[in-house]
């Protein structure tokens, strides 16, 4: 089975242009859409992805950024994965494409029998870890950037506050969008004080959101 998984951090963003992209390369490819905001792979619609893959069926994404911007279990999924047999392709990044991978391991110098024979597992383990090194350092790529994002957004709102501007709602006033609308419905779902079974860390690691969001959220829900 070949899927395309394309993810977008807020549901006003478009997704089109990931879906292009895989489409053009992948006509056949099912797509798996989701919209979660956060760089943890703890999404529901990518983790239910994950567990139904099996060997002999391929992910595409448009970039390795729309696995994960986390670095650390980005690297523990794609490792998880290819050792489950699944084929990864990243059109931005094809030289971690697993079957680039696949292809390192497979140019290993064969061993002679002889004493040389310490000298090439050497190489050859150096070769392993120097693919390895490049998949880790593209997922690490993707998570600099959002850390990067994140310093420019911050560096923009103390410059605004510098200048006088109001930076965010005024004190007091309460403000309600679709994002606390769905994240509360969520909360309510998965929560444990609520109507679910799981504990505060796991229901913020869930949702991608901040544990300062989430206890503001719970707050507004209790004091209704």
């Amino acid at each position: 089975m070949l899927y395309g998984y394309v993810r977008i951090s807020k549901p006003k963003q478009s997704i089109e242009r990931q879906i292009r992209n895989i489409k053009s390369k992948y006509s056949e490819a099912v797509i798996v859409d989701e919209a979660f905001t956060g760089t943890t792979t703890s999404r529901p619609k990518w983790q239910k992805l994950y567990a139904a893959v099996k060997e002999g069926d391929s992910i595409v994404f448009d970039s390795v950024s729309r696995m994960s911007r986390n670095a650390e279990e980005g690297f523990a999924d794609y490792e998880k994965l290819y050792q489950r047999g699944v084929d990864l392709i990243f059109l931005k990044e094809p030289l971690i494409n697993t079957a680039t991978f696949k292809s390192a391991l497979a140019s290993s110098v064969p061993l002679t029998g002889t004493n040389v024979d310490y000298i090439l597992d050497g190489v050859n383990r150096f070769l392993m870890e120097l693919a390895r090194e490049q998949i880790r350092l593209a997922f690490e790529q993707a998570e600099k950037e959002v850390s990067d994002l994140h310093q420019r957004t911050r560096e923009g709102i103390e410059t605004a506050r510098l200048n006088g501007k109001q930076i965010g709602h005024p004190t007091g006033v309460k403000i309600t969008t679709k994002k606390s609308i769905q994240a509360k419905e969520q909360i309510r779902k998965y929560s444990r004080e609520y109507d679910g079974t799981l504990n505060d860390t796991d229901v913020i690691r869930l949702l991608g959101i901040s544990r300062n969001t989430f206890y503001k959220y719970k707050r507004e829900m209790n004091n209704k």
